[in-house]
């Protein structure tokens, strides 16, 4: 199965992926691209592949990325090549992107199952994306108001999580990939 998170910046979409990767190694994680520096203690190929924006055009260019947007500035997709290899190999595939991004993949990919993730409250993603670092304070308040923005499509997607407790929400994320491994007419994903 693919297994997309998405949900506001800020919202501990890539702690939730850290959490599920312990509690399922044998899965794949796709790593997206970004053609941002990196935070610090970031690594390429680990975090992100930290790509130039001449690199990050080729692989556009030549259909690599399942999907691919201008998020903050920044370009940002996802590789296809490791994605499809993994489910080749009947590897679940967990990965995370943008709301815009999650939609597009939705309709391309309807297999998708995709859950939103929210945070306790408004206020905690404040506090969350102020305490995050790497930001100037415009691109901060950008970062805010579009996900208050995004907050609105929740219910565009299969399911809602709360990130309250990263250790019951990535429980409850696994609880969903084996309801919807069970759910008859389940269609599987077919990359091209």
């Amino acid at each position: 199965m693919l297994i997309l998170l998405t949900g506001p910046s800020g919202v501990g979409k890539d702690s939730l992926l850290a959490a599920l990767k312990s509690l399922r190694p044998e899965a794949h994680f796709a790593i997206t691209a970004t053609t941002r520096a990196p935070r610090p203690g970031e690594k390429h190929a680990v975090d992100y592949y930290f790509l130039t924006q001449a690199e990050f055009d080729r692989m556009k260019a030549k259909g690599e990325l399942l999907e691919h947007a201008e998020v903050y500035g920044q370009s940002k997709g996802v590789p296809k090549e490791p994605i499809r290899k993994a489910l080749m190999e009947g590897k679940d595939v967990f990965f995370r992107t943008d709301v815009q991004g999650a939609h597009f993949i939705k309709t391309a990919l309807p297999g998708t199952v995709t859950v939103f993730v929210k945070p306790p409250s408004t206020g905690e993603l404040k506090r969350r994306l102020r305490e995050r670092g790497g930001d100037d304070p415009h691109q901060a308040e950008l970062r805010l108001r579009i996900a208050e923005a995004e907050m609105g499509s929740a219910a565009d997607f299969d399911y809602q999580v709360v990130n309250d407790d990263l250790q019951r929400c990535a429980q409850e994320i696994l609880s969903i990939v084996e309801l919807e491994r069970r759910r008859e007419g389940r269609e599987p994903v077919k990359l091209v």
